[in-house]
């Protein structure tokens, strides 16, 4: 059975009902980024989604070496969620200097489906802080434009919301 990737970058909006979701994928890898552990740890969901990966990949090779398992055919789909705006601009950008980046530059270049949950989805969010309180965050017009872009991508499909990516992640259970 062929597993699926799943990125977790440094985001609190969305990182609660993302945990849950990884909770009923018994097929899952886990990659973190640097910034994905802290927040993990901020929002008490560290246990959470180590326990429920198959394995965990942390961030901690300049060249991540391991993004060589997507040319292998060993996943059938990239998640990447949530993702920040300084990792969809990354992606935009073809910049792939992190775990992250290196795994959707490698996914991408192998033909492997992308699934991108961007925490940046309209000009208004609300967000749930570590401790349960809600924030009002206003997303730059670069943050929207690139998620715009990104939707123009192929092989990758963005999502806007934790719904749309269940529907988006059926095709691949």
């Amino acid at each position: 059975m062929k597993k699926i990737a799943w990125a977790i970058t440094g985001a609190g909006h969305f990182l609660q009902e993302c945990a849950e979701l990884l909770t009923n994928l018994p097929n899952a890898d886990v990659f973190l980024s640097k910034a994905a552990e802290e927040v993990l740890k901020m929002y008490r969901l560290e246990e959470k989604v180590l326990q429920s990966a198959r394995a965990v990949i942390r961030d901690s090779m300049a060249s991540a070496p391991i993004v060589g398992r997507f040319s292998r055919g060993t996943y059938n789909v990239l998640v990447v969620a949530p993702a920040t705006s300084n990792s969809v601009a990354k992606f935009v950008y073809g910049i792939a200097d992190s775990l992250v980046s290196n795994l959707f530059s490698q996914a991408g270049k192998s033909r492997v489906p992308i699934i991108v949950l961007p925490t940046d989805v309209k000009e208004e969010v609300d967000s749930r802080g570590p401790k349960g309180d809600l924030v009002k965050v206003y997303p730059r017009n670069i943050d929207l434009e690139n998620i715009e872009r990104l939707s123009k991508f192929s092989g990758v499909t963005v999502v806007r919301s934790v719904e749309e990516l269940k529907k988006c992640l059926n095709i691949y259970l």
